[in-house]
């Protein structure tokens, strides 16, 4: 009895840690955005005075109607929609397309292919390879538009996809693939017909990882939209407001527009919550 109740002791302590733990980090996630959203309501003058009321003294609602003027909004969401779209759909296709061959096709180099990719998900160069890489759009001529910074957010992205994809693969029966080729059907015409429809819940998630990091880019598109304003997308667009008020910073309309660029990240998760933890979840234990 008494090894019983010390297991049921440590089990208790256990959960009360974590739960302590998962509170905490909830803190810490929802408090900014909390002060964001809030801020985004109040004066100028109330948060430049550094007040630590978390509810507006007046709400001010032409905060939005500002920053959405001043800055050219409807330009820079259309930007962020095109670009994050973009990125999405690609990084659906070429991952998906990659992560059923590493699964289903042999050939030579495979595993090694693969031990790379795995590999290259855990280096990140970051800020050092901008300069390289922008001197490659240049040669290439993608530097005038948002395709040079498409382009490049896509191929230093797949690995973790990739990952994902062949991990879901696994949980497919291989004897659906034999029933097709039975049938007639092609190593492709099998991907379109047979694996796209199941993989749903993985592409689900890289659809929503992958439009969360397009949406969130920041030094990639300001390095390319230096010299070209209207092609800025919201992540960019939102620094603008800074110094759009006489004296000191614009820090409500920045609170406004940070806002705005919050929603469709939300409504985007709203809506493939779902397909996203089954995806995760399945596709990370299976490989």
């Amino acid at each position: 009895m008494k090894q019983k109740d010390s297991k049921t002791l440590w089990t208790i302590a256990g959960n009360v840690t974590v739960y302590i733990f998962l509170g905490i980090l909830t803190v810490f996630t929802l408090v900014p955005i909390i002060y964001i959203v809030v801020g985004s309501f109040k004066t100028n003058q109330e948060l430049v005075a550094g007040s630590f009321n978390l509810i507006p003294e007046h709400f001010i609602l032409d905060n939005y109607v500002e920053a959405w003027q001043l800055a050219n909004f409807a330009r820079y969401t259309f930007n962020s929609v095109f670009l994050s779209t973009a990125i999405m759909a690609i990084t659906m296709i070429t991952t998906s397309m990659a992560g059923y061959c590493f699964d289903r096709k042999d050939f030579k180099g495979k595993n090694l292919l693969y031990g790379l990719l795995v590999a290259f998900m855990f280096i990140n160069v970051g800020s050092i390879s901008l300069r390289p890489l922008f001197e490659l759009a240049v040669k290439a001529n993608l530097h005038k538009s948002l395709w040079g910074v498409i382009l490049i957010a896509i191929g230093g992205g797949q690995a973790t996809y990739i990952f994902l994809v062949r991990g879901y693969m696994n949980t497919i029966p291989k004897s659906l693939d034999e029933a097709a080729i039975m049938d007639g059907c092609g190593f492709f015409r099998i991907y379109v017909q047979i694996i796209l429809p199941l993989l749903k819940p993985a592409l689900a998630t890289i659809a929503l990882l992958s439009f969360r990091s397009a949406w969130n880019l920041y030094v990639l598109p300001m390095i390319f939209t230096m010299s070209q304003p209207d092609l800025k997308p919201l992540t960019v667009g939102v620094i603008s407001l800074q110094n759009l008020s006489e004296g000191a910073a614009a820090w409500n309309l920045m609170f406004a527009g940070a806002t705005m660029s919050i929603v469709p990240i939300v409504v985007l998760y709203i809506f493939s919550s779902k397909y996203f933890m089954s995806g995760l979840t399945v596709g990370g234990v299976k490989g």
